[in-house]
């Protein structure tokens, strides 16, 4: 649990992002670019590749999920029941404010994986 609100707070989305995708599916296209901004998913325009990235990593840390529909896997998000929960918690409050020590511990969780 703690990772993955540090994980959330270190990342350049906003809780209106998630709220959608309590209820729906996003895909890249509406998270990416000036789309972002405009619904207020973002707090600046990222490319396609970075916002695949970032969400990966929240799909890891166990907050996302990836939808399927008939052919296979979409470039589409929803919540999974663990984002849900920090969800109704971040409707009571906001998404914390990471410190310098939060950017670096999920820095090394993201980036130095060990083997299982």
């Amino acid at each position: 649990m703690t990772r993955a609100v540090r994980a959330v707070a270190c990342s350049p989305f906003d809780v209106e992002l998630f709220k959608a995708m309590r209820s729906q599916s996003i895909s890249l296209a509406e998270i990416a670019g000036q789309q972002g901004i405009t619904h207020r998913y973002t707090r600046r325009s990222l490319s396609e590749q970075k916002v695949e990235g970032l969400l990966t990593w929240l799909i890891d840390v166990g907050l996302l999920r990836r939808e399927v529909d008939g052919q296979g896997l979409t470039d589409s998000f929803r919540l999974t029941p663990l984002g849900q929960q920090l969800l109704q918690l971040w409707q009571q409050q906001n998404i914390p404010r990471p410190s310098l020590a939060d950017y670096w511990r999920n820095l090394c969780s993201r980036w130095v994986r060990w083997p299982v």
